[in-house]
């Protein structure tokens, strides 16, 4: 199938790059020509395991790249909007480019298309999206019919190329049978094993995006609850962990306690569900905790260091590990290590960073304005610190020396903000190890 992807941001590239490696011609555009001219040199914007092999191979033999928004809808025959949705002042969701494309969309079809949305957007956007069209449609002497499908994304950051090609289902709401079937041809490919395809109004499909995000952030901000009244109580997380997961009803995922949610998709989409609840005049009491809790995290965690060397931090060096809001991704939007470098640095201290990836994105964005050392490696990081801080859980982090560490340090503290280190017995190596849900 001949497909435009609008947007190359995380969705759009993804999408884009996953549809032309199962053989479909894809042209994807975006109004930035510098990054256009960069991802047709195959250099990508993100870091995200297997996208920068996957474009590569694609690159000028299914997969386009351009910022000629005409040429891609008008030769298409399905058109994704994956435009951003960025979260406003007020917590709702901007939908501007999504309407801007809507718009150049409506400007620009001659013949039938099917139009998806793919941008995560509240509940009645899809239908608004179909009546800009359709607007700018009665303004040309047109008979061209559309049709307008959600197609929600539920991809991870860090391991979004497997969760594309290999996905748990595939949402789809839309109006008629014809459109499901041709929507269940384009993602055929990528149920060889077992059919996920899942079928109902558009409504719903733009509500289960935000359903499942709510209830992972959910059960996050839940087990952080627990894990709070656990140290209070003398009770380990750990086990308790251990003890609640164990029954399939709950599982595992997602009630591992740390400092947070943090990314793009959990703040942005808890906010715009709660604007949505106000909206229509509905209180979303559970979701506005779940929030909550989530804010108060990294405080607590803050609370710990502060509860060891003061507020007042001058003359004390900390080093963290960990920029990114979680493992396999140069993401740091949202991430704790953003308000936990800024307070560390507002009392006072001075404060060494290393992450496997997001140290540009620091450097360029977020603590540009702050003195912060960037180290070369993590063992660089830890030189002369008064404690070592985690908070990413990257692999390289799991097993470190912990001997070299101890000698590098001046003071032999750790915070844990992931409790990664919990059964290597550290306070028998001679550290004073704090961590999360354990007194």
């Amino acid at each position: 199938m001949k497909i435009a992807v609008l947007g190359t941001g995380y969705v759009g590239l993804v999408t884009g790059t996953c549809f032309a490696e199962m053989g479909n011609e894809v042209l994807c555009v975006d109004i930035n020509q510098q990054k256009i001219a960069n991802l047709n040199k195959g250099i990508i914007p993100i870091y995200e395991p297997g996208l920068k092999e996957l474009v590569s191979n694609n690159l000028n033999k299914t997969l386009f790249f351009t910022t000629d928004s005409k040429k891609a809808i008008q030769s298409s025959d399905i058109i994704f909007i994956a435009v951003g949705t960025p979260m406003a002042d007020n917590g709702e969701a901007d939908l501007s480019a999504v309407f801007s494309v809507a718009k150049e969309i409506g400007n620009n079809i001659e013949n039938h298309k099917v139009i998806v949305s793919k941008s995560t957007v509240p509940v009645g956007t899809t239908l608004k999206i179909k009546q800009l069209i359709t607007k700018e449609l009665s303004k040309k002497v047109s008979n061209v019919n559309f049709d307008m499908v959600s197609n929600p994304e539920f991809l991870k950051e860090g391991d979004a190329v497997n969760d594309f090609m290999k996905p748990d289902r595939v949402v789809i709401g839309a109006e008629n049978e014809e459109v499901f079937e041709k929507m269940k041809q384009l993602y055929a490919p990528f149920f060889r094993v077992q059919d996920r395809f899942i079928t109902m109004d558009i409504a719903s499909a733009e509500m289960t995006k935000y359903a499942a995000n709510a209830m992972l952030a959910t059960k996050i901000s839940f087990i952080n609850e627990i894990a709070n009244l656990s140290e209070k109580v003398g009770a380990d997380i750990n086990k308790v962990r251990v003890g609640i997961g164990s029954d399939s009803r709950i599982g595992y995922k997602y009630i591992y306690p740390g400092i947070g949610y943090g990314g793009t998709c959990f703040p942005k989409d808890i906010a715009a569900l709660i604007h949505l609840g106000k909206q229509n005049k509905y209180e979303l009491e559970l979701i506005k905790s779940v929030d909550e809790v989530n804010k108060r995290q990294k405080e607590l965690f803050l609370e710990k260091i502060i509860k060891k060397f003061g507020k007042q931090l001058s003359g004390k060096k900390f080093t963290i590990w960990g920029l990114s809001f979680k493992p396999e991704t140069d993401d740091m939007r949202k991430s704790p290590s953003i308000y936990l470098v800024n307070e560390l640095v507002k009392m006072g201290a001075e404060v060494q960073v290393y992450d496997p990836k997001a140290m540009e994105q620091a450097k360029e964005y977020y603590f540009k304005d702050l003195k912060v050392y960037y180290a070369t490696d993590k063992y660089d990081a830890v030189k002369e610190a008064n404690a070592l801080i985690l908070l990413t859980e990257w692999k390289e982090f799991r097993s470190p020396d912990f001997s070299r560490i101890k000698e590098l340090l001046l003071d032999e503290v750790i915070f844990d903000g992931r409790n990664q280190y919990n059964t290597l017995k550290l306070e028998e190596k001679g550290f004073e190890y704090y961590q999360i849900g354990k007194s």
